[in-house]
């Protein structure tokens, strides 16, 4: 085994653990977070960055190991990239919007003004 490949098992590895590691958080995250806002941020950003580190560990290693690139992987990675973060969007979006109220401890509710700017009704 040559340096080169070494390094990449490493590197695959790595990816891999870093992943698992990403969405252990976002389970602590889940579990510990006092609200529905914190908590899918928390489970958005760790499972997008979690799902994305094991697919691109995966893609590494089909490249570097059984020699051919993998266009489903690929595909995998984008939609990942591009769908998890919109959705927890929406799911927040949705959520404030049919009244779900935020932890007592929140500091500020910057959307309150805006939607109330936008329909004319004054704020609480």
């Amino acid at each position: 085994m040559t340096g080169i490949e070494t390094a990449g098992e490493w590197v695959i590895g790595l990816l891999v653990i870093a992943g698992a590691l990403f969405s252990l958080l976002g389970t602590f995250g889940l579990i510990r977070l006092p609200d529905v806002y914190t908590r899918s941020h928390a489970a958005t950003k760790t499972a997008t960055l979690g799902v994305i580190c094991v697919l691109s560990g995966a893609f590494l290693y089909f490249w570097a190991v059984e020699g051919h690139i993998s266009a489903k992987l690929v595909l995998g990675i984008v939609f990942v990239f591009v769908t998890a973060p919109v959705g927890g969007h929406l799911i927040i979006r949705a959520a404030y919007r049919s009244g779900v109220p935020l932890w007592e401890g929140s500091s500020q509710d910057e959307l309150k003004k805006r939607l109330h700017a936008k329909s004319g009704a004054k704020p609480e």
